[in-house]
């Protein structure tokens, strides 16, 4: 069967469907598809709390009635061929969809490393699809020795939440020297570490796992060291690939690259060809080189570009790369990082100066439910822009990253951070006389050479 349609979106994640709700939104005339893969998808950021912090795990699925609601049509298929010159998208039950733009938003999937044994019963993935992680989620539960593999953002969710399990003990283990090395420096790595900790999960670093051990169900764990550890169940939590098969069908996958290029408006080689999301390639906001983040938050903020010029360039995109901006939620303890860290931006050769400040998030500090807050910040240190920043605190550091985001995308200055008008209120925020974002900046001025 033959269709035609004025926007293929192949792809029914957070990107796809808000490129599709974009798209309607600039071109109320178009007719526009979403071809999804599978019927039940699930919202990636929430995947580890299906374990303990939803009541029902099916609170995590991710429906099309957004779409439907728009007048977006909705197709389950999976898209196996892309004809450029004939501009057609060919499926698996053998339908052809004929379109005037194209925007691939296939994702990205979970490494599975060639571990001898990994094949085996009890070791799951993470997938994007709901029968699997309800399955998952279920067996979890009823086992009590769990090993998580991967100390990066979803790793450590993971081991959190298999904590707060009745009569669960969590292991995690993390090939690099510390937990979420490549978004943290040093001592906001320990400060994760801690929590977990905390909770009894059993922290393992400069770790590799070698082997499963089974007899078709994983039975024990063998790690570089030559040491074994018996599990009933494993969690992969070691990052994801982007999905390019399809793009490659087509000839979009250039020469080196690991994922789909894209330009400056997510147009691929082919100008009515658009790759948002996990399976795009990303640049680094201060270094332009290739950078792996694969985030709902990066996605839908690419899709929007995207959505908002598949005909004609009506939003002009300021924010020329990516910032990698990451927030998680530990035991209590909330952790962003965004742009770079002083151990990046060393090894990137800037000149920096860092400044931090430690203070509580409601003022005066005896007010209830007070967390203490703590910030760091990296400019440049001859023209004084901002090129990173972390915090941990409480909840309050979940949005202080989103500014400290906005200054990095923005150029902001040291100056201006120092000068940074903001709204205060005792059950709210730090006091204004000591508010972290400002005395960071006021900690970093002293070395700044003019």
């Amino acid at each position: 069967m033959e269709k035609k349609t004025d926007v293929l979106v192949i792809g029914g994640g957070p990107a796809g469907m808000v490129c599709a709700l974009t798209a309607r939104k600039y071109y109320p005339e178009k007719s526009i598809i979403v071809m999804k893969d599978v019927e039940e998808g699930v919202v990636p950021c929430g995947i580890p709390y299906m374990l303990s912090a939803l009541k029902d795990p099916r609170d995590n699925a991710s429906g099309s009635g957004p779409l439907t609601k728009k007048n977006i049509s909705v197709v389950i298929d999976r898209a196996i061929e892309i004809d450029r010159a004939g501009k057609v998208a060919l499926t698996e039950s053998g339908d052809k969809y004929n379109y005037d733009k194209l925007v691939l938003a296939v994702g990205s999937s979970p490494i599975t490393p060639p571990i001898p044994g990994i094949d085996q019963e009890g070791i799951f993935l993470v997938k994007k699809e709901l029968p699997y992680l309800l399955k998952m989620v279920e067996e979890m539960k009823s086992l009590r020795r769990v090993l998580v593999v991967g100390g990066g953002f979803i790793g450590i969710e993971f081991a959190d939440e298999l904590s707060h399990l009745e009569d669960h003990q969590v292991y995690l283990v993390e090939l690099l020297p510390r937990l979420l090395a490549n978004s943290f420096d040093p001592e906001f790595s320990a400060l994760a570490e801690d929590k977990l900790r905390e909770e009894g999960v059993k922290v393992m670093t400069g770790i590799e796992v070698t082997e499963f051990l089974g007899n078709g169900r994983v039975e024990k764990v063998r790690f570089s060291n030559g040491e074994e550890l018996e599990v009933d169940g494993v969690i992969m939590g070691i990052g994801a690939n982007p999905n390019v098969d399809l793009a490659a069908t087509a000839d979009l996958v250039l020469k080196g690259q690991k994922g789909i290029w894209v330009d400056e408006y997510l147009r691929t080689i082919d100008p009515d060809i658009f790759a948002i999301g996990d399976c795009a390639t990303k640049r680094d906001f201060y270094t332009r080189k290739g950078i792996s983040v694969m985030l709902a938050s990066t996605a839908t903020a690419e899709a929007r570009v995207a959505g908002a010029n598949l005909f004609k360039l009506k939003v002009i995109r300021e924010n020329k790369g990516t910032i990698a901006i990451y927030s998680t939620y530990v035991n209590g303890l909330v952790l962003g990082s965004a742009g770079l860290t002083e151990i990046s931006a060393e090894k990137e050769g800037f000149e920096i100066t860092v400044g931090t400040a430690e203070a509580v998030d409601k003022h005066p500090a005896s007010m209830p439910f007070a967390s203490p807050v703590r910030v760091k910040l990296i400019f440049s240190r001859h023209s004084g822009i901002i090129l990173g920043g972390q915090v941990a605190g409480g909840i309050s550091s979940g949005e202080i990253i989103n500014i400290i985001g906005m200054a990095i995308q923005k150029r902001d200055s040291l100056t201006e951070l120092e000068t940074l008008q903001m709204a205060t209120h005792p059950w709210l925020t730090t006091a204004p006389t000591k508010y972290p974002l400002v005395m960071a900046a006021l900690a970093a001025s002293g070395e700044i050479i003019v």
